[in-house]
């Protein structure tokens, strides 16, 4: 038995020898630079010395200006990574990237397999983010405000309804019913009584926004609070606990990641009815950027509309999903 705890234990070592050498070698220097999305940066820059076959200025050194700076990002991350896996995701990501900008270029500008006016090449996608950039600055903005105050307010409202009423076994269980009911009714049909009864059109995106958001949360909680380990309720009682202490100190930290599950369905939900109540009747926004120059048969612009709906979303569930890692540390 000790000779076999013996070998169990150097295996172990031998393991942990292997692990750090391959932890080592992660961060070689041909790992770091010799890597796929080098030589695709460099694919991209050659695909950029053939022809032109396109009508329209495709605009190159836009492309190869983005191309230069995004590739100097790469070498400074590469130089200063310390972790394999969060730099070879990374990498992928930008190697993804530099492909599909090789074969946009090559089916629009290079060989015009795609109808010019409606895919336009990628360099005039990026002239027209720095043309626009004030303006587009301005629309996000308008849009994020929006989001912030509607899910911001719904959240607010369903975390501590959810608490009070999931408490409650005869509450909980009807409220869970009425909140499928309501949860199943997409919000922006409100939108026609919306703006019958509310004075701004921006009124009317918040309150959507504010249903998108409370429905799930709200179903999240409760399901979080009747879910909760009796065992943890039933320590809690036997130290006095008071309910408000109970509720908002016991059963919430414990409830967090259902309650969380139902935020991420409501931030998902909510750029989606914020985006199509944009393109309704706004003035404003990234929904009513798109609509506007759609409608005008400006297809440069509606793609890089549709560009910034899509960094914004990520960058925001960027953030919520740094919260949500934050909160629940202690699970791991």
């Amino acid at each position: 038995m000790s000779l076999l705890k013996k070998t169990n234990g150097e295996s172990t070592e031998v393991k942990d020898a292997r692990a750090f050498f391959d932890e080592e070698r992660a961060l070689s220097f041909g790992d770091r630079f010799l890597r796929a999305v080098n030589v695709l940066f460099a694919l991209l820059l050659l695909v950029q010395l053939l022809p032109n076959h396109n009508s329209l200025n495709p605009r190159t050194a836009y492309l190869v200006g983005f191309a230069l700076i995004l590739e100097a990002v790469v070498l400074i991350v590469s130089a200063l990574a310390k972790g394999k896996a969060g730099h070879t995701l990374f990498v992928d990501i930008i190697s993804f990237l530099y492909g599909l900008l090789i074969v946009w270029t090559l089916a629009t500008a290079k060989f015009n397999w795609l109808k010019e006016s409606l895919f336009p090449p990628p360099g005039r996608i990026f002239y027209q983010f720095l043309d626009d950039g004030v303006k587009l600055l301005v629309h996000a903005g308008s849009s994020l405000a929006i989001i912030l105050e509607g899910y911001a307010l719904g959240l607010v409202i369903a975390i501590p309804l959810g608490l009070f009423l999931g408490w409650s076994a005869r509450l909980g269980s009807a409220a869970t019913y009425i909140s499928k009911f309501f949860g199943s009714i997409p919000p922006i049909v409100y939108i026609p009584y919306g703006i019958a009864l509310l004075p701004t059109f921006r009124s009317v995106s918040v309150f959507v926004i504010f249903l998108a958001a409370f429905w799930p949360a709200f179903a999240g909680t409760m399901s979080g609070v009747l879910h909760v380990e009796k065992k943890i309720v039933d320590s809690a009682r036997v130290l006095n606990v008071k309910k408000f202490t109970m509720l908002f100190k016991v059963i919430l930290p414990a409830a967090l990641p259902e309650i969380f599950l139902g935020c991420n369905q409501g931030l998902g939900v909510s750029f989606i009815l914020l985006t199509s109540a944009e393109m309704i009747g706004a003035s404003r926004g990234i929904g009513f950027y798109v609509k506007q120059y759609s409608d005008f048969g400006d297809y440069t612009r509606t793609i890089v509309g549709l560009i910034v709906i899509g960094i914004v979303v990520v960058l925001i569930t960027m953030l919520f999903n740094k919260l949500q890692r934050y909160l629940l540390r202690w699970k791991r």
